[in-house]
C-alpha cells in the first residue's frame, strides 16, 4: 500500500475511535451473546466455517473478517426479528443457524461478476451433504442470491425463508458504515493499488452509493438501526474527503 494510503487509513481509524459505539449491539446484547455463542460452538456452523476458511480471500475487503461480522449480525437480526414474529425455542435457534450459514457463504464467490448468483449456486452444492433439509438449503441459497443492493430479488417460498434473506441483507449492509472506512476500503486499495488521483476522483461517487443504502434496509430492526450506522460511516467518509482535499492537497 502506498504511504499516502497508509496515512489516510490511520486518520480514518482515529476518526472512527471518536464515534460512539453502535446502539444495535448494545440494545440487543442478549441476542449478540447468543449469536456469538452459536457462531463459536454450533457443530454445523463451525464445520461450515472450517470448510470456507481456505476459500475466502481478504484481498477485496470482503474476507473472513467481513464474513464473520455479517454472520454475527445476521444471527442477531434473526433472533430479534424471529422473536417479534412469534418464533421461540428450537425453531428460533434453527432459523438463527440458517441465517448464520447464509452469512458465512454470502461472499464466497466475491470475485465473480455476478457473485450473488454464483455464490448461491456454489452454496447449493456445498451444503448438500450437511444435515439440512432441501427447504433449508433453498432458503440459505435464496438469501445469498438476494444479498446485493440495487438488484432485483427473488421472493422466498415462505415467511421464514424471506426472513433469512432479509436478515442477511441488512447484516451485510450494516458493514457499509464505519467498517467500510476502517477496513474494507483499505483492503480494496491494497489489492487494486489505484492511482491517488483516481481514488480521490471516484470517492464522491462511492459516498453517493453508500448514501443510497440508507433507504434499502428490509427488516424493521434494520430500518431502525441501519441508517444511523450508515450515517456514522458517511461522517468518517466526509471528513476523510475533507482531509484529502484540504490537508493533503489531493
Amino acid at each position: 500500500m502506498k504511504p499516502i494510503y497508509q496515512r489516510l487509513r490511520k486518520r480514518t481509524l482515529q476518526l472512527s475511535s471518536q464515534l460512539p459505539p453502535s446502539e444495535f449491539h448494545s440494545d440487543f446484547a442478549w441476542a449478540s451473546d447468543r449469536s456469538a455463542h452459536t457462531l463459536a460452538s454450533h457443530h454445523l456452523v463451525s464445520q461450515l466455517q472450517e470448510s470456507i476458511a481456505g476459500i475466502i480471500d481478504d484481498d477485496l475487503g470482503h474476507g473472513l473478517h467481513h464474513t464473520l461480522s455479517v454472520t454475527l449480525d445476521a444471527g442477531i437480526l434473526m433472533l430479534v426479528e424471529g422473536k417479534a414474529s412469534g418464533l421461540t425455542g428450537r425453531l428460533l435457534d434453527r432459523q438463527m443457524v440458517l441465517a448464520q450459514c447464509a452469512g458465512l457463504l454470502h461472499d464466497v464467490k466475491r470475485k465473480e461478476a455476478d457473485h450473488s448468483a454464483c455464490g448461491a449456486k456454489f452454496a447449493e452444492t456445498l451444503l448438500a451433504p450437511y444435515p439440512l433439509t432441501p427447504s433449508e438449503i433453498h432458503d440459505i441459497c435464496l438469501a445469498i442470491r438476494n444479498h446485493e443492493a440495487f438488484k432485483a430479488t427473488v421472493d422466498a417460498a415462505s415467511d421464514m425463508g424471506q426472513l433469512v434473506s432479509d436478515c442477511l441483507y441488512d447484516a451485510d449492509k450494516f458493514q457499509w458504515g464505519p467498517p467500510n472506512f476502517t477496513k474494507t476500503l483499505w483492503d480494496m486499495v491494497a489489492y487494486y493499488d489505484p492511482p491517488v488521483e483516481s481514488f480521490v476522483a471516484k470517492f464522491p461517487g462511492g459516498m453517493s452509493r453508500i448514501t443510497q443504502i440508507r433507504a434499502t434496509f428490509r427488516t424493521s430492526t434494520g430500518r431502525k438501526y441501519g441508517p444511523p450506522i450508515i450515517d456514522q460511516g458517511l461522517a468518517i467518509g466526509n471528513e476523510l474527503y475533507r482531509i484529502m482535499k484540504n490537508e493533503f492537497g489531493l
